[in-house]
């Protein structure tokens, strides 16, 4: 017999196989002179790491090891920098770097919302293009996994068992999260068609109050000229 799967339980479902990926770095290409920017969504009290560093031109291994990474940005031609500053919703500046090869971050969000990492390049002539990796993870991706299990000294399925547990505790702490926004916008619709219906009496009420006015003097002025 096959098994079915209920329609409502897609969306948990998906959350599960989100959080159970792997997380990567990903690649981006920056124009000298340029700013490239990019968001992710975070809510209060979770913990943010992030990691960046250029990559060689002409390189294209995916991942290195952490001293040929160095060695290698050594090699670096001057041109091949960047900045970046990381901040919150509110506009609070939580990381800065300038003009360099690698670097890393880490922060407690203290603001629900979209917390904003923008890099750029220096302007060259002739322009460059400079690819750099970036790490971002929030949540309960951030966590070490490999540390817990040296420390812990736990089994394989034990492992498996306490991802599985925070990956739970994650997607319940965001339902709740979620749930308060769309309060949110729920309280602000309620408001706004609110304030839309006091805006349409007021515009009909000035309406009437004009076609009240016309009338009036149009009379005035038929009986002026003696045409009533």
């Amino acid at each position: 017999m096959a098994a079915r799967v209920h329609v409502s339980h897609l969306p948990l479902l998906l959350l599960l196989l989100a959080a159970a990926l792997p997380a990567g770095a990903l690649r981006f290409d920056l124009h000298s002179g340029h700013t490239k920017c990019i968001s992710d969504e975070i809510k209060v009290g979770a913990m943010a790491v992030g990691k960046y560093h250029i990559v060689a031109p002409d390189d294209g291994t995916p991942s290195l090891s952490s001293s040929s990474q160095q060695q290698q940005q050594q090699l670096l031609p001057d041109s091949h920098r960047i900045s970046l500053r990381v901040t919150s919703p509110y506009g609070s500046s939580l990381h800065y770097a300038e003009n360099v090869h690698s670097g890393n971050f880490a922060f407690t969000a203290t603001e629900a919302g979209d917390y904003l990492a923008c890099f750029w390049a220096p302007d060259h002539r002739p322009p460059v293009i400079v690819a750099f990796e970036f790490d971002w993870r929030s949540g309960v991706s951030t966590r070490d996994w490999s540390t817990v299990a040296k420390k812990g000294q736990v089994e394989s399925m034990e492992l498996e068992l306490r991802k599985l547990e925070d990956t739970i505790k994650s997607i319940h702490e965001e339902m709740f999260y979620l749930r308060e926004r769309e309060e949110e916008m729920q309280e602000l619709n309620r408001r706004t068609n609110a304030r839309m219906a006091w805006l349409s009496l007021l515009s009909l009420a000035i309406c009437l109050s004009v076609a009240g006015l016309q009338l009036w003097h149009l009379k005035n002025f038929f009986e002026r000229k003696k045409l009533l």
